[in-house]
């Protein structure tokens, strides 16, 4: 089955209007609702622990991997999200893509900051609510129609599960192209601890619609300088234009306005936390 159970309560939050872009886009973006836009910078002491919040709880079909493409903003992992599933049915998301975001050099990459840390890049697993909406179009419009989990990347060890995609980046060089994948089983890409932030907020890219309730991942996970180094072989660019290096594909980090983040673990003080698995 290709479902994801994300166990966690929703909140409604107000809107407004407010006019943002990023230099990659083509000219301007104006988003309604624009007092819940993403990402942001989560500070530790800022977010209130929810007692309410389950564990994160994701099951994942390895054999609904389709193929990679390069958009022309990142690489995309799309998944066959066709699939029924079961879990309670408010709680019921499809995994449709999952994609990551990057830096030119290793002190920056992350859309979310930590207390204004940003880490070299940030692996996004994009859900959409199968229970609320027939498809993923009428999902990102819609209120409470995305989940995204979103997984911070720090250079350290080796990741075995991410080198399978590493290996496939030269055949999606350029904007376009695509390479078909064989099984792949996106959990092997969660950090073991499962503690989280959560907050509700937009896509970071184009519409831009506040349609989103983040879980972002406490704890990164590692991968070697040479595998994050490979993303940066990619390009913006389409074979036979001039080669633009696909680097700095962040958005801004956006005001948090009158949000509450919301944290899954209780924190004591600011870098420290109790009951968590680290």
């Amino acid at each position: 089955m290709l479902v994801c159970i994300l166990a966690f309560s929703t909140l409604n939050w107000g809107s407004g209007d407010i006019l943002v872009t990023h230099p990659l886009w083509k000219g301007l973006a104006s988003v309604p609702g624009g007092t819940r836009q993403s990402p942001i910078n989560i500070r530790w002491r800022d977010s209130v622990y929810d007692p309410r919040l389950k564990s994160l709880q994701v099951s994942y079909a390895a054999t609904s991997c389709l193929h990679v493409w390069n958009t022309g903003y990142f690489f995309q992992v799309e998944f066959d999200d066709s699939t029924e599933g079961g879990g309670p049915l408010e709680n019921h998301y499809r995994l449709k893509q999952f994609h990551f975001h990057w830096g030119a050099a290793n002190a920056w990459g992350s859309e979310h900051t930590v207390d204004d840390r940003a880490y070299p890049a940030e692996l996004h697993l994009v859900h959409w609510n199968s229970v609320k909406y027939q498809n993923y179009k009428e999902a990102i419009m819609g209120e409470n129609g995305v989940a995204v989990i979103g997984v911070f990347l720090q250079l350290g060890a080796h990741h075995e599960g991410l080198q399978k995609l590493v290996e496939v980046l030269p055949e999606i060089k350029h904007k376009g192209a695509r390479a078909t994948m064989g099984p792949f089983q996106p959990s092997c890409l969660l950090p073991t601890c499962r503690d989280y932030w959560t907050y509700p907020g937009s896509l970071t890219t184009p519409p831009l619609t506040e349609s989103v309730t983040w879980i972002i991942q406490k704890q990164p996970i590692e991968v070697a300088p040479n595998q994050l180094a490979a993303f940066r072989t990619l390009l913006f660019s389409a074979l036979g234009e001039e080669e633009q290096m696909m680097v700095n594909n962040n958005r801004p980090v956006q005001p948090l306005m009158n949000r509450e983040i919301r944290s899954s673990f209780q924190a004591v003080e600011e870098g420290s936390e109790v009951g968590s698995n680290l």
